[in-house]
């Protein structure tokens, strides 16, 4: 039993600041890559960022120069700094990581903190 549980979303003015937070616990023998995700209102679901395990990163074109991604593997979790928060940003993020639990791997998703940009 593998959960993920996002934090940090909420409502913020154009220009400002956000750091989200993915923490991943249950029986977990090894985490690979982890990345975050967003889903704007009649949009398909679109890649960030992500990061190896490696620490290797790579983020969408949109959000380069203004988001950095992170991970600190002794907490299991995975952060999103977000700078220069534009309207465009608004979003449900949602974490992504490729975990290996009882010897099996798969990909497990968490249900999303809401980032909120106004004009």
């Amino acid at each position: 039993q593998v959960q993920l549980v996002e934090s940090g979303g909420g409502l913020v003015q154009a220009g400002g600041s956000l750091r989200l937070s993915c923490a991943a616990s249950g029986s977990i023998f090894s985490i690979n890559a982890m990345g975050w995700y967003r889903q704007a209102p009649g949009k398909q679901r679109e890649l960030v960022a992500d990061i190896t395990s490696g620490d290797s990163t790579n983020y969408a074109d949109s959000v380069k120069g203004r988001f950095t991604i992170s991970r600190d593997n002794a907490k299991k979790t995975v952060y999103l700094q977000m700078n220069s928060l534009k309207p465009d940003d608004t979003a449900v993020y949602v974490c992504n990581a490729k975990i290996g639990s009882r010897g099996i791997w798969g990909t497990y998703w968490g249900q999303g903190t809401q980032v909120t940009v106004s004009s």
